[in-house]
Parts: structure tokens; sequence; C-alpha cells
């Protein structure tokens, strides 16, 4: 397959600005960017197969530059479903930081970061007008998707303009640093197009956009932040662990476009892996695979194979090997209660694992509690340290899901 190809093949084009476009990915050597506004401190799963795009191009020979949104974070872009909210600019600027780290790990030295605030801070409000805002028509902007969907519910000018802000980054790319592609998930295509009007009109020139298909779950729900369904690409925000576990329970009706949309795995390598995933739907053997890829490219091998030892070890008695220290940073998550040397019922209503002692009993003499995957039977047993993890914890569970992490005081 050519790149273009390829790229078809995954399902990562939904539109593409010209028909050239195809040649000229092929061939490589186009600049291009994409832009990310600093709206929280870092991306999330669902803008993950998007920017992974930065490192399909890269490989293909292209040059890449990304877009970190000081200026249009302070307005926000139409979502179709209501206004945001006006964010702090101090919020802004602080994620601003954490966002260009983050893709200075990912990327290293090979991706250029800019940021327009550094553009738009001094334009002057009449020139802007005069220069950008008397290209595009005011019939062109309203039948963009995304704002034909807001002015249903009320759409503020500052949302409008959106589109003509991000036009003219394209244009300050364009003339600056020879950028001639943008590309972003197709609900940005409005955005993305205006650029290549307002480029056309100002400089005679053509320059190209394709955009890429928002990812959703089988019910077409996005993942993405504002949804609550999706988990943070920051480690500190999102362990290793926790996105371990998020992805092992993805559907196995969507293994095969994830296997595509979020890996480098070849055509041949992602068809025997649904194969064997066929065959054995129980072992979770893509959905594996998958955060294997997705994980070490996050966050490197050894954080993968350390979420992947937690997982496997979070339910057998191999737990007592783990360190202490690896088991606070990877389920940080879990509800945390203080443990202290007393009698095990006591313990489980203290802590309201139990909501009685009635329960608290009834549960210990079922075997559906247990300290570090060991069940606890005996109703007289006095929590200690000796049976903790280096002295500190203890990984409780009451029945098959819920589990609690109990930290020595």
């Amino acid at each position: 397959m050519s790149f273009y190809e390829e790229l078809e093949w995954r399902g990562l084009i939904k539109d593409c600005s010209s028909p050239d476009l195809k040649e000229k990915l092929n061939a490589g050597g186009m600049r291009f960017y994409i832009g990310a506004d600093p709206t929280a401190e870092s991306l999330h799963i669902g803008q993950y197969p998007t920017f992974l795009m930065v490192e399909r191009l890269r490989r293909n020979g292209h040059h890449p530059m990304v877009l970190v949104g000081g200026a249009t974070g302070r307005v926000g872009d139409p979502r179709g479903t209501g206004e945001r909210e006006k964010a702090d600019i101090s919020v802004i600027e602080h994620n601003f930081g954490k966002i260009r780290a983050q893709m200075n790990k990912l990327f290293g030295d090979s991706v250029q970061i800019v940021n327009n605030f550094d553009w738009f801070q001094n334009i002057n409000y009449i020139d802007f007008l005069r220069d950008v805002g008397k290209y595009i028509n005011v019939n062109y902007m309203i039948n963009k998707d995304l704002v034909k969907r807001q002015m249903e519910v009320g759409i503020s000018y500052a949302e409008f303009s959106y589109m003509l802000i991000q036009g003219y980054d394209f244009k300050v790319l364009h003339d600056k640093y020879g950028v001639n592609l943008q590309f972003g998930g197709s609900d940005q295509w409005g955005n993305l197009t205006t650029g290549i009007e307002l480029i056309r009109k100002l400089n005679g020139e053509e320059v190209y956009a394709f955009s890429m298909p928002l990812i959703t779950d089988s019910t077409g729900k996005k993942l993405g932040k504002s949804y609550g369904n999706a988990l943070w690409l920051d480690e500190n925000k999102t362990s290793s662990y926790e996105l371990y576990q998020y992805i092992l329970n993805f559907e196995d009706v969507m293994m095969e476009e994830y296997l595509k949309k979020f890996t480098f795995l070849s055509k041949e390598e992602i068809t025997e892996i649904l194969a064997r995933h066929e065959e054995k739907l129980e072992m979770r053997i893509a959905q594996k695979r998958l955060a294997e890829e997705i994980i070490t490219f996050l966050h490197g091998r050894e954080s993968f194979e350390k979420a992947k030892q937690i997982s496997e070890a979070l339910f057998s008695e191999e737990i007592k090997n783990l360190d202490s220290a690896d088991i606070l940073a990877h389920l940080k998550e879990l509800p945390h209660v203080s443990l202290f040397e007393e009698n095990i019922i006591d313990f489980l209503v203290h802590t309201e694992i139990c909501s009685s002692k009635r329960e608290a009993r009834e549960m210990v003499l079922a075997g559906a509690i247990s300290f570090n995957n060991v069940k606890m039977k005996d109703c007289e047993h006095v929590v200690s340290k000796e049976e903790a993890i280096d002295g500190k914890l203890i990984v409780i569970k009451k029945g098959k899901k819920n589990i609690y992490l109990g930290v020595w005081n």
C-alpha cells in the first residue's frame, strides 16, 4: 500500500481538500501542523489517534509543527452543543506549559511547538477585521456544521469568530514557516478550510487540509473529556495501570477499528491478532495488545510491563511480591482507607467498606473479603502490619468488583 492507501485502510481520512493531496502525502516533504487548545492539562485518549498522525506523517518524510492555542484557548471553539465556559487566563497559561511538555515527551525535538498568542497578543482589532474578516463571508461561516448546530441553542460572537482566528493561524504559519498542510478531527473541518480560503484569497496560493473521523465507541459516543468516558494521556493524571484496565474493557466489536487507528501494527499483524482474539474472546488478546502498543508509545516499555504485572498480580497472591511504591503509583485512583490494628469486623465498618457489623460478618464468613488476594474467613482476625505489603499497604477486595487500597498510618 502507498502511504495514503494505508491511511484510508486504517480509516484515518474523512475529508480531503484536494485530490492532489493524495500524491503529496505519498511523496513526503510537506510542512504540516496540528493545533490543540490548552483547555485541560493533558490530551485525552479520544485525541490520541489524531496526534499519532503527527508521527505517521513524520515517518513518511513530512515535517511537523504543533500549535498550542494560547489565544484560541481564551475564546473556545463551537462544540455544537452549547457555549463553553470562559477559561481563567492563568489556567490557560498553566495548561499551555503542561501540553507543551507532553508534546516534547511524545515527539522530542522533531516537532516545533508554537503558541498563537505570540502573534495575537498585539494584534489590532480593526486591522484584524480589515485584513481577515473582510475576506470570509458570513454565509460561508454559518453553513459550517458545528456553527449551524450551535446556532440552534445560541452562539456567542466570540465562538462564532473562532474559525477566523484558526484560519489566520494557518496563514501566519504558512507565511512564516512554509506550512502547507493542516489536519484535525472532523469536527474541525470548517476551521481547517477557512485557513485554505484565506490563503487562497490573500496569497493566491493553494494549501491543503484533511480531517480524521472522531473516535467513538459502538454506540457512537465520542471518546473525549467533555463526555466523561475518556482517560488522560498524562501518566500523572491517569496511571498506566488505569489506562491498561480501561483499554482491557474496550468492546470486542471495536477492536479492528482501534488496532488500525491507535497503533502502527501492519495489516498482517492486525489480521493475525484478530484471528487469535476470535478463537478465545475471554483472553482479551486484542485488548491486551492494544494496551501494550498505546502505553509503550506514551509512557515506555517499563511502564507498560509494570502496569501489566500489577494488573495480573491484583488477582493472585503474587501481589505480595510487588513494591508498595509501585502499587501506590499505579493504583492511586482506587478508594483509599486507613489501616489500624483492630478486629476485621470493626475495620470493615469504620472504613465503610461494609454498612454494618452484620454485613461485615456475612461477607467474611462467605469468603467475600480478601486482603492481598487471601480470603479472610475468621471474624476474629486482627488487621496487622505483618500482612501488609512492605508493612504499608493492603489491597482489600469486597466481592469481585469493589477494590480498596488500605494504607497504614
